[in-house]
């Protein structure tokens, strides 16, 4: 093998070995968002995905109910991604904690997507919308940085 190609092929492992998540993902039963179809949520119905359109994105896979769905997530990565990895916006605000979510308990607020614990009594997107939506969202944005990782 020529010099050029083992640089080449040293290259490729060395930058395959440091790509890692840049988040720490909720990936309950595998997938993101435990295998909702994140755009399905922006139009107004959560819908569980289908394992035949799956897309990974920053190592996390996503799935999606149908096919135009996962193109417009392909066409868009950011605008659908969940708030702070997937896991519950009120805990990040108020704990600094990561906490699995109720798939279904969730509000689009300015175009994002933001997932709520919810069992029991404990229906935190209620809480959140009974406080400052948008102090908790300050909140949790700094907390998030931290622990995002």
């Amino acid at each position: 093998m020529d010099t050029n190609k083992m640089i080449f092929t040293l290259f490729l492992i060395v930058g395959t070995l440091v790509q890692a998540q840049k988040i720490d993902y909720n990936t309950k039963k595998g997938y993101a968002v435990n295998g909702y179809d994140v755009v399905s949520y922006f139009d107004g119905l959560p819908k569980e995905g289908d394992e035949e359109y799956v897309v990974t994105y920053d190592h996390v896979k996503f799935k999606f109910a149908n096919l135009p769905n996962k193109k417009r997530f392909v066409d868009n990565f950011v605008k659908y991604l969940p708030q702070y990895g997937g896991y519950c916006a009120y805990a990040v605000a108020i704990n600094a904690k990561k906490v699995d979510v109720n798939p279904e308990t969730y509000e689009i607020r300015d175009g994002k997507l933001y997932l709520f614990y919810n069992r029991g009594k404990n229906n935190t997107l209620q809480f959140w919308l009974n406080e400052s939506p948008k102090d908790l969202k300050c909140k949790a944005d700094k907390n998030w940085e931290k622990i995002k990782n």
